[in-house]
């Protein structure tokens, strides 16, 4: 597949997509809407790839809706406009794969949408949070915003429009760590290539566990987790790494001495 507004590399089982519209801060034009959709739904089903990262570089994340093109919008034909939107949401938010966002600039009404379907979210110092639909008489993502900040947070965010800087951002939990501006990438990139160690099987079914429990009673949430286990303890995958894991801890007490 060719992309004119997302770059894509894939190295040691990370998929790395940047988007690529630097002219105008990365804003989500129907076009760039379409290719994250493509993208994600294609980065699942590769068996080679165990995570994705997610970015729009050092200095942008994505200033959120092209206003130009939702200001030629009328309300009797706003639909498949509407669901341009929903399709690229979707696509980030159930990829098979766990999805790592590095926010290096401002992430805005849609952008910061995208920020929020994501599993991890990381940021530098530079980067600016915004849910800021009210401004322009839209109403906002709710869900999944109220399972990452809660429902007062959430409220607050979707209410005031407001702008947040990375250092609150992570103080109510909605990114998990800052980084040094123009270290995010590194950084990110590190934290991906090790995850992207472990299998790609147990990664994609511990996604898809988290967002399962949110819906059940707290007695079936625990016999879906006892059933899952279950499914990998004993398996030669988990001998393979308990083998690998000890032969490590005994390399490292031979080496202490």
């Amino acid at each position: 597949m060719s992309f004119q507004y997302l770059n894509l590399d894939v190295s040691e089982r990370v998929a790395t997509v940047t988007i690529n519209r630097p002219d105008k801060g990365n804003a989500l034009a129907p076009d760039v809407l379409e290719e994250v959709t493509r993208m994600f739904n294609d980065l699942g089903a590769r068996t080679d790839v165990h995570v994705i990262a997610f970015t729009g570089g050092e200095r942008y994340f994505s200033a959120g809706f092209d206003l130009n093109e939702i200001r030629k919008l009328e309300k009797v034909s706003n639909e498949a406009y509407t669901a341009l939107f929903h399709r690229a949401y979707r696509a980030v938010l159930f990829c098979e794969q766990p999805v790592i966002c590095a926010v290096g600039g401002a992430a805005i009404a849609g952008g910061f949408d995208l920020t929020m379907m994501c599993d991890i979210r990381y940021a530098s110092t530079r980067a600016k949070f915004g849910q800021r639909e009210i401004v322009l008489s839209l109403t906002p993502i709710m869900d999944p915003l109220w399972r990452i900040i809660g429902m007062g947070r959430a409220k607050e965010v979707a209410l005031t429009g407001r702008i947040y800087d990375a250092a609150e951002a992570e103080r109510m939990g909605y990114v998990s760590a800052v980084f040094p501006e123009g270290e995010l990438l590194t950084s990110v990139s590190k934290i991906a290539r090790d995850m992207a160690q472990y299998d790609r099987a147990c990664l994609a079914e511990t996604k898809r566990l988290s967002n399962v429990v949110l819906n059940q009673d707290l007695d079936m949430s625990m016999r879906t987790q006892e059933w899952l286990f279950r499914s990998y303890i004993g398996s030669e995958e988990n001998h393979q790494r308990i083998d690998a894991l000890q032969a490590q801890l005994a390399a490292a007490r031979k080496a202490k001495g």
